[in-house]
């Protein structure tokens, strides 16, 4: 009879509190790579239903529970609810020394783990740059995903060590710079989604009735051409800019007039104000950008903005029922700041 072999070296039992998308198929990865995980945390139904997915077999048990059994906790939870929960658990004493507790928000380093860096614990930081949806699908796309770690210098490469095991390549991000990773992460995911939004719209109204279908690979050549743009030119080029067509790349300033005419109607119409704002504000950009990348003269970023100017100023308000009501001042007469949320 042969004997078993020997357990891996350097395995750990994970426990993983919150089976959201996230949780799950990261603790799903971490056990493939060798990392059992002895208990998760499941509130939702639909986080019980991920874990007996994608961890079958695993006990589902309270976050104190959770974190007793593991060698490794994976806090995978709302931003808004991370510090409350290490607090929390700090107060109760469940961290214990020597233990490695990892998070994945994006929006923080490690500061936020100070309550449980108190008893002695391993704190990292590891936020993944993909979307996720929660199935096993997943785990494919974490192989060459670009993960944030952040850590203390003595312990960074325990951080950048898990990330390679699931099939991940590490970034290291300073803990001070972690908002503006965050805010760039969002702004370009996020706001691509919008702006999809907004162009699908308007081929609605222009009769086209499968918008996706005609903007697929219209949208799929220019990010793949300004991803590659960027990736060939180094810290001092040019970069995505240098991928830009179109008629603020031509100088084509009457077309961006007639452009920005017909989404103002198409706003006052239809409610949809954010529509010609949104093109005002990217269209300003664009001339910005590609002025000081030297892709346009002078002259023709010039003619672009005054072919904006008077058609697309302040940014609509919402009204208390989420429905945009046009620009509006404070008491003071000026704008309001738009809300901001986090991503």
């Amino acid at each position: 009879m042969t004997a078993e072999p020997p357990a891996r070296p350097g395995r750990l039992g994970v426990g993983v509190v919150g089976t959201g998308r996230v949780g799950a198929v990261l603790g799903s990865a971490l056990q493939a790579a060798g990392h059992p995980v002895v208990a998760v945390s499941a509130v939702s139904e639909a986080s019980r239903e991920r874990a007996a997915a994608l961890l079958p077999g695993v006990p589902v048990v309270d976050v104190p529970e959770v974190v007793r059994r593991a060698e490794l906790v994976l806090l995978a939870v709302p931003d808004d609810a991370l510090a409350g929960l290490v607090r929390g658990l700090a107060e109760t004493g469940a961290w214990q020394a020597g233990q490695i507790v990892v998070h994945t928000s994006g929006r923080y380093g490690v500061d936020v783990l100070a309550p449980a860096r108190v008893a002695g614990v391993i704190p990292l930081a590891l936020h993944p740059a993909m979307t996720f949806t929660g199935t096993s699908l997943d785990l494919s796309r974490l192989v060459g995903c670009a993960f944030a770690v952040t850590a203390p210098g003595p312990v960074l490469p325990i951080g950048q060590a898990l990330v390679v095991e699931v099939g991940g390549e590490p970034v290291v991000v300073a803990e001070q710079a972690r908002g503006l990773y965050h805010a760039g992460l969002a702004h370009g995911a996020n706001h691509l989604v919008v702006l999809v939004a907004q162009a699908a719209q308007v081929l609605r109204e222009a009769g086209v009735a499968e918008p996706g279908r005609v903007l697929r690979p219209l949208l799929d050549a220019a990010l793949d051409g300004a991803l590659r743009a960027e990736d060939a030119a180094g810290p001092d080029g040019v970069g995505a800019i240098g991928a830009l067509t179109g008629p603020v790349r031509r100088g084509d300033a009457g077309t961006v007039h007639e452009h920005a005419v017909t989404l103002a109607a198409l706003g006052a119409r239809t409610g949809a104000v954010d529509v010609p704002t949104g093109y005002g504000a990217l269209a300003r950009a664009a001339a910005a950008r590609a002025l000081a990348a030297g892709v346009v003269t002078a002259e023709d970023a010039q003619h672009v903005l005054d072919a904006l100017a008077g058609i697309t100023g302040a940014p609509p308000v919402l009204g208390t029922d989420g429905a945009a009501t046009g620009p509006s001042t404070d008491d003071d007469g000026s704008t309001p700041g738009a809300p901001q949320e986090d991503a």
